[in-house]
C-alpha cells in the first residue's frame, strides 16, 4: 500500500472514532481533551477544519476563540489552541461556559501554509458568529485551501 494510501487509510480510521485521535499526532491537543473530563462530543463549541488542496484534516493549525465583551467594544479571548490529527479541536468550551454572545474563531492560516512551504492569500480567517442560546451545541467547520475558504455552520 503506498504511503498517501496509508495516511488516508489512517485519517480515515480516526474520523470514524478511534479514540487514540486525542492523545496522537505531532502538535498539541487541547489540554481539556487529554484526560481532564471533556470527550469530544461534550464540548457546546467545536470546530473542524479540512485541507482541502490536500483532501486531509488541517493538523496543527492555531486558533484562538475570542468573545465581544464591553457592549460590543474589545475582543476577550477565551483560548487559544491547535487542531489535532483529525482536524478537529474539540475542547474550546467547558460545557457551562458557553453564553449568549458574539464569539470569534481566528484561525492562523498564514502559519499553517507556512509550516507546509506553500504561499497563501490569506494571512489569518476570523469567523464571527452570534450564538443566542447558551444551552445548544454548535459547529462551525472550515474548508480551507491556499486561495479560498468556507464556512458554515455545522452540525
Amino acid at each position: 500500500m503506498s504511503s498517501g494510501v496509508a495516511l488516508r487509510l489512517r485519517t480515515l480510521q480516526r474520523h470514524l472514532g478511534s479514540p487514540e485521535v486525542w492523545t496522537q499526532g505531532s502538535f498539541p491537543v487541547p489540554l481539556v481533551a487529554q484526560g481532564r473530563g471533556m470527550e469530544p462530543g461534550s464540548s457546546p463549541l467545536t470546530t473542524h477544519v479540512l485541507d482541502t488542496a490536500s483532501g486531509l484534516p488541517a493538523e496543527g493549525l492555531c486558533l484562538r476563540l475570542s468573545r465581544l465583551e464591553d457592549h460590543g467594544q474589545q475582543w476577550t479571548e477565551l483560548r487559544k489552541s491547535y487542531t489535532d490529527p483529525d482536524g478537529r479541536c474539540p475542547g474550546l468550551l467547558l460545557p457551562g461556559q458557553m453564553k449568549a454572545g458574539t464569539y470569534k474563531l481566528s484561525f492562523d492560516t498564514e502559519g499553517y501554509w507556512q509550516k507546509r512551504g506553500q504561499e497563501s492569500f490569506y494571512p489569518y480567517v476570523e469567523v464571527v458568529f452570534t450564538i443566542t442560546n447558551g444551552t445548544h451545541k454548535f459547529h462551525v467547520p472550515l474548508l480551507l485551501s491556499p486561495w479560498s475558504y468556507t464556512t458554515y455552520r455545522g452540525s
